[in-house]
């Protein structure tokens, strides 16, 4: 048995399929999992989201210690509420896990991690902390729950939930900041391509916050239905896209480092220098579509005519596009086709700019 949310029992009550992910019970479905896709793609879904890890870090030193600690500078958080997305490396610059980064104010800093690195997540920063002998809290808020309503429809649903004298600078709020709306934290955040957003509250509200969503028009989502919009919206897994073996340069994830200013030393941070000094890494994280029948699935291997070989790190059938896609990595000298081995069989894949499908659009020629 795995570990459970606040709001498994609900799952079970409402027919949803287990399954183990990062050691918790979680559901990946409720019934019909493209159905569950549309769904947000359309009008709204919510996922529970309470396995991930809230961790607030408190402290006078809180700013000094996360300038170190992560890839991304939060030199750039000032407004009160704003979001910052990053990967956490170690001294070999692979990726210990990706998070969110919130500012609430300059002595509280609240990070949200994913799942299946809690644990380690948490001890590594405690680590880190203990080595900089820095003036701060990490604190694991195992009281809270997360719940992430994402869709065109979203936000509008969710605001009428919220005290009337919290809706309307809520729904002002740009993406990727949150607010503080009584015992509840508001962001305007997700792991869907849609708009939306995700809540952290009590989790003694959790379950009737859940119906009341329901009795508001929200379908319940798995997390089947999260892979294959993540999956469209261009947006990494953990474990599968990137990992402690790999650095964020040949993840698709550059743009999440913050290399300037120069002084500023984050761990991992000489490492990812030596690789730029070397002349970049030797594989790129690339979109693909298979332009013949058949399913992409992670590690199938990728075939780059006259430059090397990859590997698919993940793949799906789209809802949306009606087309099977996958993230692979590929040597960097990738063109514009490769072939892809289906079953002994070499099938022709584009290559494609991420992402394939964000706000409902295909950004994409199919």
């Amino acid at each position: 048995m795995g570990r459970k949310t606040p709001l498994y029992g609900i799952h079970v009550e409402h027919g949803a399929r287990m399954v183990d992910f990062g050691g918790w019970d979680m559901p990946v479905n409720y019934g019909s999992q493209i159905e569950e896709h549309h769904r947000v793609r359309r009008d709204a879904g919510m996922f529970d989201v309470s396995h991930m890890c809230v961790v607030d870090v408190r402290g006078r030193d809180s700013r000094a210690f996360l300038r170190h600690l992560l890839a991304n500078d939060v030199d750039k958080l000032r407004v009160e509420g704003k979001a910052l997305y990053s990967c956490m490396l170690n001294e070999t610059g692979g990726v210990l896990d990706d998070l969110i980064v919130y500012f609430m104010n300059e002595q509280w800093f609240r990070v949200v991690v994913n799942a299946g690195t809690r644990d380690s997540d948490i001890a590594w920063m405690r680590a880190q902390a203990r080595e900089s002998v820095q003036h701060l809290e990490i604190i694991e808020r195992v009281d809270l729950a997360m719940i992430a309503v994402q869709g065109p429809k979203a936000r509008a649903i969710v605001a009428e939930l919220l005290d009337p004298q919290d809706r309307d600078a809520t729904l002002a709020l740009e993406p990727f900041n949150g607010r503080v709306c009584g015992e509840w934290f508001v962001a305007r955040t997700g792991y869907t391509g849609e708009d939306g957003f995700e809540v952290v509250l009590p989790i003694e509200e959790a379950p009737s916050t859940w119906r009341a969503l329901v009795a508001a028009g929200v379908a319940p989502c798995g997390l089947g239905a999260r892979d294959t919009l993540r999956l469209e919206a261009g947006m990494n897994l953990y474990g599968n896209d990137m990992d402690d073996t790999r650095n964020p340069l040949e993840s698709g994830l550059t743009w999440t480092v913050a290399f300037e200013p120069a002084t500023r030393d984050f761990v991992g941070r000489q490492a990812l220098v030596d690789i730029k000094a070397a002349g970049g890494p030797s594989h790129k994280l690339v979109g693909l579509l298979l332009e013949d029948r058949g399913v992409l699935r992670s590690h199938q291997k990728v075939v780059v005519s006259g430059v090397g070989e990859g590997e698919v790190t993940s793949g799906t059938f789209s809802p949306t596009l009606e087309r099977s896609i996958a993230f692979a990595r590929v040597p960097s000298g990738t063109g514009q086709s490769v072939q892809v081995d289906i079953r002994g069989k070499l099938l022709p894949a584009r290559v494609i700019k991420l992402p394939f499908v964000r706000n409902g659009r295909v950004l994409i020629t199919l």
